[in-house]
């Protein structure tokens, strides 16, 4: 018995190696800090779990699912996005899809659009599924570095032009994964009149939408004048929530790629549980004085680490979004190598950075899903350690 040859391609799921290394020195006893996955701590909202109790109750709800949401959740995705952005006139019959979270559905659009030969244009560091999926759909994935001296936002004019007219697919992510970078509207422009130029299906990962601090509001891709006629925009409940293991969220933008997406999926999965998406309809009314009390978790504690390694001899800017703090390692050391003394030391798991693309070597990410308490551990375990920026310089 064989695995087919495209798993040859497709390295162990970077989070998967990272659980499987923190589980063993667990089971020796080590009290392990696990800064590595931006799994949300805190409970999902009163408000949200009282929603899907009643929907649990009515029986109406125990059936199949439509296969494309129920008619009430596209709906409100509708209002959502107009609510949340501004974006008006979106139809929610063709321009809306409900998702599994986002995981599947990125996964589920490269097999839309991506066959043997093309090209995908992923950003590099990036959300390693990009990657995975382009090889499963046969496609050859051209990596578009983000690099810190260009504020982690890549560069279409490197793009060559032979590259660019075989691509069927740009992968975009603001705020972004792992990294905390931001993008604007004018280059979301720049990102759109791209996409025209050569007919690329244009993708924002917007799971981190709502994830944002100092007042800071992640724009929409479908913002732009004319990104409809090329764009879709994928969004999640799990970070912005607390609502990961509820794997709900939604896919909305260019009606194309909209249909492509549900024929994957229609062949695929059958659909979301009626009452989950009663309880992400209750989501979306959470008001924005609920909304900024979860945020200002994840700020206090961004600003615990942004503090803790600036004593430590770091000069490093606070994000303005995202769950992650994008850090570099200190020179002398690889990615690999100051993350294993991390775990050596200080019994402090996180992510190297070259795990999302070899543009992330030189960094490692810690994510702010921990208590302020084990944040501040951290910081005071690295200082115990002698573990100090300059040191290594």
């Amino acid at each position: 018995m064989q695995f087919a040859q495209r798993l040859e391609k497709i390295p162990p799921y970077l989070f998967a190696e990272l659980d499987r290394k923190r589980d063993a020195l667990v089971s020796q006893g080590v009290d392990i800090i696990n800064l590595a996955i931006g799994d949300p701590d805190k409970p999902t909202p009163v408000h949200i779990v009282k929603a899907m109790h009643e929907a649990i109750d009515d029986p109406s709800t125990h059936n199949y699912p439509p296969y494309r949401g129920t008619k009430e959740y596209r709906q409100a995705v509708v209002d959502w996005m107009q609510r949340r952005f501004g974006v008006a006139g979106l139809n929610p019959e063709i321009e809306v899809i409900p998702s599994i979270g986002s995981k599947e559905a990125i996964h589920n659009t490269f097999l839309a659009f991506v066959e043997p030969g093309d090209y995908t244009l992923l950003p590099n560091p990036g959300y390693p599924v990009y990657r995975t999926s382009t090889f499963f759909a046969g496609g050859e994935p051209y990596y578009m570095p983000l690099l810190p001296e260009r504020g982690f936002l890549p560069d279409l004019q490197a793009i060559p032009e032979a590259v660019a007219s075989k691509a069927k697919l740009l992968w975009v992510n603001y705020p972004n994964n792992p990294t905390g970078a931001i993008a604007s509207l004018e280059f979301f422009a720049e990102l759109v009149e791209f996409c025209q130029k050569y007919d690329i299906l244009l993708c924002h990962d917007h799971a981190y939408s709502e994830i944002a601090y100092e007042g800071y509001q992640p724009p929409s891709v479908l913002q732009i004048p004319g990104a409809k006629e090329i764009a879709i925009e994928f969004h999640s409940l799990s970070k912005s929530y607390n609502m990961a293991g509820w794997r709900i969220g939604f896919v909305v933008g260019n009606a194309w790629g909209i249909k492509g997406l549900s024929q994957v999926k229609t062949n695929i999965d059958s659909g979301i549980f009626k009452a989950i998406q009663r309880a992400a309809i209750a989501a979306y009314s959470t008001t924005q004085t609920e909304l900024q009390q979860l945020i200002s978790v994840y700020q206090k504690r961004r600003d615990i680490v942004i503090e803790g390694l600036r004593s430590l001899g770091w000069k490093i800017e606070a994000p303005l979004g995202t769950l992650y703090i994008w850090v570099p390692v200190p020179k002398g050391y690889t990615s690999a190598e100051f993350v294993t003394l991390l775990l050596e030391k200080c019994a402090i798991v996180v992510p190297p950075g070259n795990g999302y693309g070899d543009a992330g070597e030189g960094f490692f990410r810690i994510a702010l899903t921990v208590s302020d308490a084990r944040l501040s551990e951290a910081m005071q375990r690295m200082k115990q350690a002698g573990i100090c920026y300059q040191n290594f310089s």
